[in-house]
């Protein structure tokens, strides 16, 4: 089976992300969890936080965790993955994620894209959703891998 990448901001890393990581563990030989930079967003964590956060969530043999500033497709060639995988929580991520897609694909049409809907339980799960959960005072613990949640919290609080 071929190897894909993953790319994400992962600012926190979520169960949303967790839940395609490990399905797509099942499909994929190997799985690169790629963080890659989104010149339009602004973080809560930096890289290696975020690097980090990924190492302690994630238990898997057949998935490495990466860092890149440049193109997917790029990083794709360089550790010959084939196929880039692309999370959809809900429909509303798809026209956007067709859009990335076309794009990458007129890049290089030799990499594919596949779309992985997350399961029925992080639907609506996302970072902003999280970061609203902890600052009107919810619990953010079912929507984040155990290993970080503290920090997370922290985080955020920090920053009101």
């Amino acid at each position: 089976m071929p190897f894909c990448v993953y790319p994400g901001s992962f600012d926190p890393v979520t169960m949303g992300h967790l839940n395609i990581i490990e399905r797509a563990a099942k499909i994929f030989d190997k799985v690169y969890v790629l963080v890659s930079v989104n010149t339009k967003k602004s973080y809560l964590f930096s890289l290696e936080e975020k690097l980090d956060m990924l190492r302690r969530s994630i238990h898997l043999d057949n998935v490495e965790i990466a860092a890149t500033e440049g193109l997917v497709t790029d990083f794709c060639k360089k550790v010959g993955a084939s196929v880039i995988l692309r999370g959809l929580r809900n429909p509303n991520d798809y026209q956007n994620e067709l859009e990335i897609s076309y794009f990458n694909h007129s890049i290089d049409p030799s990499i594919e894209t596949m779309l992985m809907y997350s399961d029925r339980d992080n639907l609506f799960t996302s970072s902003s959703s999280i970061k609203e959960v902890v600052l009107c005072g919810g619990d953010a613990s079912p929507f984040l891998p155990k290993e970080i949640v503290d920090e997370v919290v922290k985080r955020i609080d920090e920053k009101r």
